[in-house]
């Protein structure tokens, strides 16, 4: 099954896009919707008593109610929309970590966060006097057991830890590590960015307390992202943008606050990201997990096999495959990445190269930056062999400059 004809960029373009951990492409159904609600129900949600503003009304909370069901939340109220993961993770910081944590207290992440679940926590711990301890890897690029049974204790009031690494394709034992963390009276944040594009996500399964994603990875458009939260907790937590829409009555000196999920979503919504995420999750329920997984595995195995091969570049990946995802870190030994990336464009890749939102752990396996191409349901082993033979051009062009 070849889906590039769904995408009609990549039938626009003669490219190879393999930057899909930074933004996924967009089928023709999702562009379709956004045209749709456009041509056809722009109006501004839950302000007008007029059918058309009833209409925009019923097509966001319906996206919502979807949503829900996509996650398996419990209650569609305990899906807030927000701007992206990172305004989710903020959210979270500001109404959750600052009202309730305390000198003594403890968060714990891992070194794997990509730099929205790691700044904003930075910032609390400095605000509260709360300890920020980190879960390292081990030299298989995966945090051990013991790690996390070693960092989380009593004092650990909250877990943030990242579903699977946006630089290394490592999928984090995140079923075990929110148990372990209910057990010592931790709540549970998990960052689903790099994993619900590629395997279902069931949060009552997970039982975590928090979880967030930006849609614009999995198809969806640009400024759209999702907090889910435990209904309990989040009617215990105050809003973290105050506007219109999100309140109950306002009076010169006081406020109070409507009911969920309106309390967190200050101000007019990107309700055409909101439509355009429904038509992306009904693309991948169209296509099916199953589907998605079997094609990706087929193209991602092919590119380790092939790229194993080149005994110029330096790999970065979990030699457990069966924890790995769609992601593949590499450089070319004593090359830059951003010289490789460019020249990878000239061929008509696209990958990413940089330090990818994670300073932090690049720094902990000693290099500052790579090459990343990330892999999804519309890549083929084309798109493999086109990485390969550029990479083989990059080195052609820098091997007499590098050290014998």
């Amino acid at each position: 099954m070849n889906l590039k004809d769904d995408f009609p960029i990549l039938k626009n373009r003669e490219i190879s896009y393999l930057d899909s951990g930074a933004t996924a492409q967009k089928p023709k159904e999702v562009i379709e919707a956004l045209e749709n609600f456009y041509e056809n129900f722009n109006a501004n949600p839950h302000r007008g008593a007029y059918s058309l503003s009833m209409e925009a009304t019923e097509m966001y909370e319906d996206t919502r109610t979807k949503i829900a069901r996509f996650i398996n939340s419990k209650h569609r109220e305990e899906i807030i929309f927000s701007k992206n993961a990172s305004e989710s993770l903020n959210l979270l910081a500001y109404s959750y970590g600052l009202e309730n944590l305390k000198e003594g207290d403890e968060i714990c992440i891992s070194i794997m966060e990509h730099h929205s679940n790691l700044v904003p926590w930075q910032k609390v711990a400095a605000k509260t006097g709360a300890k920020l301890v980190y879960l390292y890897m081990n030299d298989n690029f995966e945090i051990p057991e013991e790690e996390w049974k070693t960092k989380i204790t009593e004092n650990t009031k909250i877990v943030g830890i990242t579903h699977v690494s946006n630089v290394l394709g490592t999928i984090n034992s995140v079923e075990e590590i929110i148990k372990y963390a209910h057990k010592k009276g931790a709540i549970t944040i998990v960052d689903s960015s790099q994993s619900i594009p590629h395997m279902r996500i069931d949060v009552q399964a997970l039982d975590t307390d928090f979880l967030v994603f930006s849609g614009h990875k999995m198809m969806a458009p640009l400024g759209i992202g999702v907090l889910y939260g435990k209904r309990e907790l989040l009617n215990e937590m105050t809003p973290f943008l105050m506007g219109g829409d999100m309140i109950e009555y306002v009076y010169e000196q006081n406020t109070t606050f409507a009911p969920l999920p309106n309390k967190f979503e200050a101000g007019t919504q990107n309700v055409e990201g909101v439509i355009g995420l429904g038509a992306a999750i009904d693309y991948i329920e169209k296509i099916g997990y199953d589907k998605i997984q079997e094609l990706e595995k087929e193209v991602v195995d092919y590119a380790i096999q092939e790229l194993s091969k080149l005994d110029y570049l330096d790999l970065y990946l979990t030699k457990s495959l069966e924890h790995h995802s769609s992601v593949i870190s590499f450089n070319i030994k004593g090359v830059h990445p951003h010289d490789v990336a460019s020249i990878l464009d000239s061929e008509g890749v696209c990958v990413r190269s940089g330090n990818h939102c994670a300073q932090p752990l690049l720094r902990s396996i000693g290099i500052d930056s790579t090459c990343r191409a990330s892999f999804y349901l519309y890549n083929t082993k084309e798109d493999v062999d086109k990485l390969v033979a550029g990479l083989n051009k990059s080195y052609e062009m820098f091997k007499k400059y590098l050290k014998k």
